[in-house]
């Protein structure tokens, strides 16, 4: 008993406060120092600023800690735009001038694919830009019922925890559903299931032709409820729907049970590649990309790097819902796209004959789970498109031999470090240069990193 006591008395030590000067940004955007010896992560903190920390975790060989106070300012520093900046964990980097994010994950792509897979990329392409703020297509909004306060908070999550940041609008959210977040919560709060409503997922497409006067978007709301609504609850849901112009759909468990609430006969949701004369019809809940715009600018790169010939086979690996294996179809070339969720190669289909091309082939396949032999038996190609997951292509990369081997290989990543774990495979084992690399600015304000890069055979040069 005495122990426990002694236990309960314990003051608790407060970390001091240190000084240092930091050196560069890690892949979460926070500065990093070196002091007596241990990494610091500094959560605040720009390169070469002179700060006052205080650490918040304490490991033996790093500290994570947060920034007390910037005694010298970089000349790289910016106000953030977003009133909740810094509540708010969304948008790290908001205070870091935006040219200057880009070179830093520029920067940091270099980084990993030297230090991760030992290579270099023989030409740095300049990094594509698009829309700095209302760029968010796709988000995933937390809701919480505060009982004490008698309000519903909807928004992203506070910085390192869980609760629901307090906001009422998003700076980098399409702006028509920024505006929605204070209705939200006005209206949640009026529902008897406020309590059992915990997510707001949220999909933005294009207008169709008969609304282009308008000028808004299509924008669903899928609402993860665990009970069900009462009369009263479903007569203010679809006021909500009516007055904001919004379709609700609802989702009481797993992901088949995403279906549409009110209104049930509404305008689809659809991206378009004007550039190539392609429009994507989608569901709410499936994959695609968050910034349309840079999209569009992506998969021209992607063309350009790609080079697809008309008399050419073309294996598009994690191909979605056809994002990049429609518009290499319309070079002429033969394509096979290959996904793991049937789902979204059912979509993809339904793009093809809605776009009127032909010459595709897509198929469900389990592509973490690639063998040589596997490989081997989809055919020769000429050349592949790789967009995996955070994961990355390792499997497949792997499974590369002499008998299955394409002479270029154009890889798209959103994970710096597996993409330069592939591309250490790619250059060191299977007998390929990158030949180029550069970053996508996909989520800007944020510390996540885009990137493509080019990968030939030695053969072929």
């Amino acid at each position: 008993m005495a122990r426990h006591a002694r236990n309960r008395n314990k003051i608790p030590v407060i970390p001091e406060i240190k000084y240092a000067v930091i050196e560069s940004l890690d892949q979460e955007g926070r500065g990093v120092t070196h002091v007596d010896g241990k990494t610091i992560f500094v959560d605040g903190a720009l390169p070469n600023e002179k700060v006052t920390f205080q650490s918040i975790r304490i490991k033996p060989s790093y500290e994570v800690a947060n920034v007390v106070e910037v005694l010298k300012q970089s000349n790289q520093r910016v106000t953030p735009k977003c009133p909740h900046f810094g509540l708010c964990g969304g948008c790290k980097l908001q205070h870091l001038d935006f040219a200057a994010q880009v070179a830093a994950k520029q920067r940091l792509l270099e980084n990993d694919l030297w230090h991760i897979g030992k290579v270099k990329a023989e030409n740095m392409l300049p990094p594509l830009y698009g829309p700095t703020w209302g760029y968010r297509h796709k988000a995933r909004l937390s809701v919480k019922y505060v009982e004490k306060k008698q309000r519903v908070l909807v928004g992203f999550n506070e910085k390192a925890t869980r609760y629901v940041a307090d906001m009422n609008s998003c700076e980098v959210l399409v702006p028509e559903v920024s505006a929605l977040i204070a209705p939200l919560q006005q209206m949640i709060a009026q529902l008897s299931l406020r309590d059992k409503l915990p997510q707001i997922e949220l999909a933005v497409g294009e207008q169709t032709e008969v609304e282009a006067e308008d000028n808004k978007p299509v924008i669903v709301l899928i609402l993860r409820i665990m009970a069900a609504p009462t009369l009263e609850d479903e007569a203010l849901l679809k006021l909500f729907a009516d007055d904001h112009a919004v379709q609700i759909w609802t989702q009481t468990k797993g992901p088949d049970t995403i279906k549409p609430f009110y209104p049930l006969s509404a305008a689809a949701l659809k991206y378009s590649l004007p550039e190539f004369n392609l429009t994507y019809p989608f569901k709410p809940n499936e994959f695609t990309q968050v910034n349309p715009q840079i999209n569009q600018v992506m998969i021209r790169r992607a063309m350009q790097l790609l080079a697809p010939q008309s008399n050419e086979k073309i294996a598009d690996f994690f191909c979605g819902i056809g994002n990049f294996t429609l518009p290499i179809a319309r070079s002429g070339a033969q394509v096979l796209g290959l996904e793991g969720l049937a789902n979204l190669v059912d979509r993809a289909n339904e793009s093809a004959a809605l776009n009127q091309i032909n010459n595709t082939n897509f198929g469900v396949a389990d592509l973490f789970k690639m063998t040589p032999e596997a490989l081997t038996n989809l055919g020769r190609f000429d050349k592949w498109l790789v967009d995996p997951p955070r994961d990355g292509a390792f499997e497949l990369i792997k499974s590369l031999d002499e008998s299955n081997s394409p002479q270029r290989i154009v890889y798209v990543s959103c994970n710096p470090a597996t993409l330069a774990r592939d591309a250490g495979v790619l250059v060191n084992e299977k007998g390929y240069i990158l030949s180029a690399a550069g970053v996508i600015n996909m989520f800007p304000h944020t510390a996540h990193v885009e990137s493509i890069a080019l990968f030939e055979k030695y053969d072929f040069l």
